[in-house]
């Protein structure tokens, strides 16, 4: 076994059981990519095992911190049925959840998905690579499904050194899957989706957004970011009477117009807008339109701390507009799934554009990503999707 050895005083995240180590901790050790080290502090103690990866600068990410553990087949097959025991017992209202969510469920750069009969699955580290194959033959076993897409084509995959892949790993068939998520039925591929074909993360903010349009009487919504209506949909189930959806996707939006036929809604209480959503915020401005309601769901515009001020900017001014936009008494939902922006900054961020817009709200609610997708003790890394409901005053 290969062994990694930590610079004096860097030892502590792996003591605190944090699964990552950079490149500038390492004193020395290499090992080939996905192979799987030992790692040691600088007076020869055990750390953890862990998987290698030369190009990355997360130079380890660890499996284990107990140093009895074999890292072989048997200790895929048991994580992974450990992760879907876990969400067995969790109330999840729909077909389609998480199973594997990385380091939250022991498994760094593994992400899994499953869509009714169907797993979709992103292999995003050297590690989960180089396992690929066991991993493949213990989610099936797990499941009793047979089909299994492989989506690894994010651009995570080349900060790794590894090729962007997609396509079938276990099965075959159609990549166009039907689920029921609440009481709606919402359409996905696992081929050409964003991610593994849908965001599962928002499930129960949809929910909540159709409770909160019924019990608040939101006739008017805008849903910005729309991708394929998933809020849309959820402003008409709870009972909106006009709903505009903006995103810069046609085959999103023409999606986001079968959804609502789908769900048996009026197709002239729907709207959707192939535009960019800051130039067509401003264009609402400037001809006096104000909305209800307002989703505000961008995507990722800090993907670590590096970039979170040029971010904070970004969100600042679509939730400035945003405030302009909103009736008063009306609600605003607005999120980020930025990992570098956590929840205390994103707050700042929007108290800020409300200040800028002049106007002042009550905080209905914080939330975030749904049970299916943890945040771990030892992993506050995992806490990226953080949003606000904000009732204008």
């Amino acid at each position: 076994m290969k062994v990694i050895r930590i610079r004096a005083g860097k030892e502590r995240s792996l003591l605190r059981r944090h699964p990552w180590v950079f490149q500038g901790s390492i004193e020395k050790g290499k090992a080939d990519p996905g192979e799987t080290v030992r790692v040691e502090s600088e007076d020869g103690s055990f750390l953890c095992w862990a998987s290698f990866s030369p190009s990355s600068m997360i130079r380890v990410r660890a499996w284990s911190f107990e140093e009895h553990q074999r890292i072989d087949a048997a200790f895929f097959a048991d994580k992974i049925s450990q992760a879907v025991a876990v969400r067995s017992r969790m109330p999840i209202a729909s077909n389609a959840v998480r199973l594997v969510h990385g380091e939250a469920d022991g498994l760094p750069g593994l992400i899994v998905d499953r869509y009714d009969d169907t797993l979709c699955a992103q292999f995003l580290s050297a590690g989960t690579e180089r396992w690929k194959d066991t991993i493949a033959d213990a989610l099936l076993q797990a499941t009793g499904l047979t089909r299994l897409y492989e989506r690894s084509d994010s651009s995570v995959r080349q900060l790794e050194g590894l090729p962007l892949v997609s396509g079938w790993l276990r099965g075959e068939g159609s990549t166009a899957i039907t689920i029921c998520e609440h009481e709606w039925q919402l359409t996905l591929d696992v081929h050409e989706g964003h991610k593994t074909g849908y965001y599962l993360d928002q499930r129960d903010n949809r929910k909540k957004f159709a409770d909160t349009v019924r019990q608040y009487g939101l006739n008017s919504v805008l849903n910005c970011y729309c991708y394929t209506g998933g809020f849309s949909v959820a402003a008409l189930a709870g009972g909106a009477k006009e709903v505009v959806s903006v995103d810069s996707s046609a085959p999103a939006l023409a999606r986001a117009n079968a959804h609502v036929l789908l769900n048996g809604f009026d197709a002239a209480r729907h709207t959707a807008r192939d535009a960019d959503v800051n130039a067509t915020l401003r264009e609402y401005l400037k001809e006096g339109r104000q909305f209800d309601a307002i989703v505000l769901d961008p995507p990722k515009f800090a993907p670590t701390a590096a970039h979170a001020e040029r971010a904070a900017r970004a969100y600042k001014d679509i939730n400035r507009l945003g405030f302009k936009l909103l009736a008063p008494g009306g609600v605003l939902f607005t999120f980020s799934c930025s990992g570098g922006v956590g929840p205390e900054l994103f707050h700042k961020i929007v108290a800020g554009a409300g200040m800028d817009a002049g106007v002042d709200g009550f905080i209905l609610d914080r939330v975030g990503a749904t049970p299916d997708h943890p945040q771990t003790i030892c992993f506050p890394e995992g806490e990226y999707l953080k949003g606000l409901m904000v009732l204008k005053r």
